[in-house]
């Protein structure tokens, strides 16, 4: 645990967390605070990341987990190490305002969602920072602007359309204004350009002045996120990695839905494998490999994917990642333990620790396992929370804390989130 990281919180900081710890996530930038266990699975991704997707190679993996075992964290997990190892992240969760059924809203999400080694987040946040790199000093002269646009069109997989986009941002920085051209055209241009790169609606009318001809969609989806990834790495990116949690919504959606969504994994799928310096993660429940309306209802995706999940055994480097054949131990879950009661701690400025002691965290480990539910990560850290505030304000003395009805309040919330997250009103 990173626990004399965890001592430099300050109250608010910390409260921000327990917050959000008590809507089952975790603060994207503290996830490396609740990294306990997982390791194997971390050293072959790593390794992944390190010796074949940033030398050229392609992928994509499939993170299967129960509801509450943690695959939003490990996604997390996953996010921050590759954003440590140089490479851009994009990480989108799928919902009903981001279905994966349309492609162009899972499009517009992952530019919106884009981190890496710029400044803000978000495509247009990348594509300010790079402008304002070209010109700490001196505005580029015409001659310069001709031959930075050369480049970008000759960078190897760039796509025509997204060389001229670029292109087009590089006149409307730098170019000194024509007669009669006023700051405000410019800055509508821009953003007409901007609107673009972020897959958003606009007329092949507004965007031939910039020399695009076309709109970004499904039908050209692969050369566009190629081009996305051709100019990450020309700006010094290793690659770009995209991290699409909660697949498993699609299953309470109509069959014409899921068959649109489906559709769109396999596209994916395809793009990823003629792709280069790139990886793929979508997580999802069992169901989605074991239901009739999980990918075996649609045949061009399952000739695909049949295969994953058949081996016995688990393969550390196969395609699919099974968080729920490897829970988090006892103590793994005890030493996360420690660390949500030292954020409570600061975060409400009291000292839990007799009160919340070690033994009584290994108590609700064993009570979790009485129970068959000790792989539920999620059901852990909401009865820690919940222990731990009741704990705070004086209502339950350690002596007399009763776990089962901890654990049953706990699972009803869980239950509950787990329902509204489900609710099939995509395609109403």
């Amino acid at each position: 645990m990173k626990t004399g990281e965890i001592d430099q919180l300050k109250p608010f900081q910390a409260r921000s967390i327990v917050e959000e710890l008590r809507k089952g996530s975790v603060p994207a930038d503290y996830v490396p605070f609740f990294s306990v266990g997982r390791d194997s699975w971390l050293t072959f991704i790593e390794d992944d990341l390190k010796n074949y997707i940033a030398e050229g190679g392609a992928k994509v993996r499939f993170l299967s987990g129960d509801y509450g075992d943690g695959k939003t964290h490990f996604m997390s997990l996953i996010s921050h190490l590759a954003m440590q190892q140089g490479f851009a992240v994009t990480f989108v969760v799928l919902t009903r305002e981001v279905p994966i059924h349309k492609f162009e809203a899972v499009y517009q999400a992952l530019t919106r969602q884009l981190r890496g080694r710029f400044e803000g987040i978000g495509i247009r946040s990348l594509l300010n920072g790079w402008l304002d790199g070209l010109a700490p000093e001196k505005t580029p002269s015409s001659e310069q602007i001709g031959e930075m646009a050369e480049v970008l069109r000759n960078l190897p997989g760039m796509n025509v359309n997204f060389a001229n986009g670029l292109t087009a941002l590089l006149h409307n920085r730098f170019s000194p204004l024509m007669d009669g051209e006023v700051h405000d055209q410019r800055t509508a241009d821009r953003e007409v350009i901007f609107h673009w790169f972020e897959g958003g609606r606009m007329t092949k009318k507004e965007l031939k002045p910039f020399g695009i001809f076309e709109v970004i969609n499904k039908a050209n989806s692969k050369q566009i996120l190629n081009s996305l990834n051709v100019f990450l790495r020309h700006l010094g990116h290793k690659g770009l990695i995209l991290l699409l949690d909660e697949l498993e919504t699609v299953i309470a959606q109509s069959a014409s839905v899921r068959n649109a969504a489906y559709e769109n994994v396999r596209l994916l799928i395809d793009n990823t494998e003629q792709a280069e310096y790139m990886h793929i993660f979508f997580s999802i429940i069992p169901d989605v490999l074991l239901s009739e309306k999980g990918f075996k209802s649609y045949d061009a995706l399952w000739s695909r994917v049949r295969s994953i999940g058949q081996n016995k055994r688990l393969n550390y480097r196969g395609v699919l990642i099974d968080l729920h054949r490897t829970p988090l131990k006892s103590a793994e879950l005890v030493d996360l333990g420690r660390s949500l009661r030292r954020i409570h701690e600061i975060s409400f400025r009291w000292d839990a620790g007799e009160v919340v002691s070690d033994k009584l965290l290994k108590d609700v480990c064993k009570n979790q396992e009485k129970m068959g539910l000790l792989s539920e990560v999620r059901l852990f850290v909401k009865q820690v929370i919940r222990i731990l505030d009741m704990a705070e304000q004086g209502k339950e003395p350690t002596e007399t804390i009763d776990l089962d009805e901890h654990i049953i309040s706990s699972q009803q919330e869980m239950e509950q989130e787990k329902m509204e997250q489900l609710q099939p009103s995509w395609d109403k």
